[in-house]
């Protein structure tokens, strides 16, 4: 059998594309740097830990993991980028409370939609946030706040890091479930409320656990309540919101790991392993649980479930409270 030139050119053609297709499939992930996009500026809790588990993750994968900070809108600019990233496993991020289970209600005209753009790969870490208030406050306890809120109401004022975060969201369940009015003090960072609350200008504020801490050993706040369901082994003294007759009250600020819908489940799955197995290391184990957090990890699917849980909680909070973004 005579085969011509042009036959011969495509025969070649399909061969050397099997091959190409079979070297590509076989080309083991990764194989050159990852990004890892924190929606958050650098210095802060979120960028802090990020660092760290990419700097183990890197090891483990054997490639550089680049941390890239794209801060703003709340958490959505770094996200949205990280949603509409090629999904290939080379761009992946920190997902983090607001931007995964609040901002889609808050916002409601989001460029991505943390449910059908994004995919979980593995919780890090959960923390749990303090009522704090003055040293020279009159309260001291949850029944102290509630009931002068209720004999005062519109008239105890909490600060915030800004609309729509933790310790926004944490002061407007606590207001839902207690049946109180206070008035919220948004600012442009949660630091800049401690420094409001030390001076006295504000009455309260939820604030990060592993950011009040420092301050309440130092007497330069006096912590209430704290919103995990038990109390932390680190400050037994203080009680639950549990405790106090509010079951509902129950407050973890977490963040994961997430990549583009689409990333092949075999990326997802290796990136879990490793992201796991650097949960394992015991310096960070020990820098979390020292700041009161609790340590992640897990499947994606139960990072998932967490992600939709917190959804369908905190839009009902947003919406009860007719919040709106500044």
């Amino acid at each position: 059998m005579i085969i011509s030139k042009a036959n011969l050119i495509a025969l070649a053609v399909l061969v050397w594309g099997a091959l190409t297709a079979q070297a590509h499939a076989q080309t083991p992930y990764p194989n050159k740097p990852i990004t890892f996009i924190v929606p958050y500026a650098a210095g802060g809790g979120s960028d802090a830990r990020s660092r760290q588990i990419a700097q183990r993750m890197s090891a483990l994968l054997k490639q550089p993991i680049i941390v890239d900070n794209k801060a703003g809108a709340g958490g959505n600019i770094g996200t949205e980028f990280i949603a509409k990233a090629a999904p290939d496993g080379y761009t992946i991020g920190m997902g983090n409370f607001a931007p995964l289970s609040v901002n889609k209600t808050l916002f409601g005209n989001l460029r991505y939609d943390p449910e059908k753009d994004l995919m979980p790969i593995v919780l890090i870490e959960k923390g749990p946030l303090m009522l704090v208030t003055n040293p020279n406050s009159p309260y001291k306890n949850i029944k102290d706040v509630v009931a002068a809120a209720k004999a005062n109401p519109g008239k105890l004022t909490f600060s915030s890091g800004g609309i729509g975060g933790s310790h926004h969201l944490s002061a407007e369940l606590f207001k839902q479930s207690a049946g109180i009015d206070m008035i919220h003090v948004p600012y442009k960072s949660g630091s800049a409320g401690l420094t409001d609350l030390m001076a006295g200008t504000v009455d309260l504020m939820f604030d990060q656990m592993y950011s009040a801490m420092p301050s309440v050993k130092a007497n330069k706040l006096k912590a209430i309540a704290i919103t995990s369901k038990t109390r932390s082994p680190l400050f037994p003294d203080v009680p639950t919101f549990v405790e106090a007759g509010l079951p509902k009250v129950v407050v973890l600020n977490w963040q994961g790991l997430v990549a583009p819908k689409g990333t092949p489940k075999a990326i997802i799955d290796r990136l879990n392993a490793a992201a796991n197995e650097a949960l394992k290391d015991p310096q960070l184990r020990s820098l979390m649980l020292a700041q009161g957090n609790e340590i992640g990890g897990g499947t994606p699917a139960e990072f998932a479930d967490l992600i939709k849980t917190e959804s369908v909680k905190w839009s009902a909070v947003v919406k009860a409270a007719h919040i709106k973004p500044e």
